[in-house]
């Protein structure tokens, strides 16, 4: 028995979207518009120039894109847009989801495969969106015997420990969502968190597999999170602060990296093993307990661990920028001017303000917010794409070579590191009071 295709009809196609922009006019205007309208009544606005802005007014500015300029430019620079879109959350999660597809793609080139490919007519450039689709209507399925409010607890946990650890790094002057003196004591505290909920995640799915994964993690983050902390040290008594933005600051003239090739190299290595990639993947080895501590995990739950995984990811290679690159600093991408001269009383005083040439009305800060903004995303992509690269070219090693790695081999070059800036410091090279 034969099954005839149904015939493509040009018209059932145009009917078919003009019936859904029709119902979209109707339902934006019935019900989104007088939504809109009642949630402006309950909202206080901002005084900006003196002026007081009110609901009717912001709904004008909503319909005349010009006139919210001012509005807008009030928002940028408050909690919510920083936590929300930069450069928290949505900045991060943008840069993890080009991770993913970048990876997927030098892995297949790398192994001689052509990677995603369908999705989407350029490269499967929309593989992406299907997976994310896939993962969402994707059924959860839970085991019969374990601690459900854990087990659904840990994905959650894992995903806002990494957004945690995004909100604490730098990405231009004056942009982080957690600016805090103790900034780098911060990322150590956030980072504990994560061998804890591996542990959980292993533990509360009752299964034997994830258990075995959780507990190859523990030791595994253990072993390495010691050699971490101390390789960074030596950057701690070179600068005498443990603010992020100020470390960045520090390296105006020239990066640690300079000084302390050693710590970078612990901390890349060390980097490496929290983030469980190859060659230390020995908590989720597929070829020898599934998936480790993620077997049991389905659906949207194997989706939010998968997001904070490559947002820890991201902050990892955006901290070692920080701390070994200088962050946001670098050439300017464009050039400089002051605006005007002024004069007072016959002496010259060049103004503070500065625009960018063929940008007028841009001032300063928002060209150093730029300008920092393209090398910390540079400098960070290049990190990222070293972190990446392992998985293509090395094996994965035993769990008794890896522990020795982290106890012996790597904390002997930590204090290494330690002793090269004391030798530094002590030395009058550079510290308080040293000739650079």
């Amino acid at each position: 028995m034969s099954v005839i295709a149904p015939k493509f009809r040009l018209g059932y196609l145009i009917k078919g979207i003009t019936d859904n922009i029709f119902w979209i006019i109707v339902l934006m205007t019935l019900i989104g518009i007088p939504v809109v309208q009642i949630v402006l009544i309950y909202i206080d606005f901002p005084v900006i120039d003196g002026e007081i802005w009110n609901p009717f007014r912001v709904f004008d500015a909503m319909t005349h894109p010009e006139r919210a300029l001012p509005l807008v430019k009030n928002f940028m620079q408050t909690d919510l847009f920083k936590i929300v879109a930069f450069p928290g959350f949505g900045f991060a999660a943008l840069i993890a989801a080009a991770v993913i597809f970048v990876e997927r793609k030098m892995l297949a080139k790398l192994q001689l495969r052509v990677g995603p490919f369908y999705c989407g007519k350029v490269e499967g450039i929309l593989q992406l969106m299907g997976d994310g689709l896939k993962l969402i209507s994707k059924e959860i399925i839970i085991p019969a015997k374990a601690d459900k409010p854990i087990f659904w607890a840990v994905p959650v946990l894992f995903a806002a420990t990494a957004g945690a650890f995004v909100a604490l790094i730098p990405v231009a002057p004056g942009w982080v969502v957690a600016d805090i003196d103790l900034g780098l004591l911060a990322v150590f505290a956030v980072i504990g968190f994560f061998p804890i909920i591996t542990v959980l995640a292993g533990w509360s799915s009752n299964s034997k597999f994830p258990f075995i994964g959780g507990i190859r993690a523990l030791y595994q983050m253990v072993s390495f999170e010691i050699p971490l902390i101390l390789s960074l040290l030596g950057i701690v008594m070179l600068t005498g602060t443990l603010n992020l933005s100020e470390i960045v600051e520090s390296q105006v003239n020239f990066p640690w990296i300079i000084f302390m090739p050693i710590g970078a190299i612990v901390f890349f290595i060390c980097i490496l093993a929290e983030l469980e990639r190859i060659p230390f993947d020995l908590p989720e080895a597929e070829s020898e307990i599934v998936a480790g501590w993620l077997t049991e995990l389905s659906g949207m739950m194997y989706g939010l661990v998968q997001l904070g995984s490559y947002l820890k990811l991201y902050a990892f290679a955006g901290l070692f920028v920080v701390l070994f690159l200088g962050g946001w600093n670098g050439p300017w991408v464009f050039p400089i001017e002051p605006i005007a001269e002024v004069i007072t009383d016959g002496i010259v005083i060049m103004p503070d303000a500065l625009v960018i040439k063929d940008i007028p009305g841009l001032p300063l800060f928002a060209g150093e917010m730029i300008n920092g903004t393209i090398w910390f995303v540079l400098k960070t992509a290049a990190v990222i794409f070293f972190i990446l690269l392992p998985r293509g070219v090395f094996p994965r090693v035993r769990i008794d070579l890896l522990l020795k790695i982290g106890w012996y081999k790597l904390i002997v070059l930590a204090f290494v590191n330690i002793f090269i800036a004391l030798a530094l410091v002590y030395s009058g090279i550079i510290g308080p009071g040293g000739i650079m």
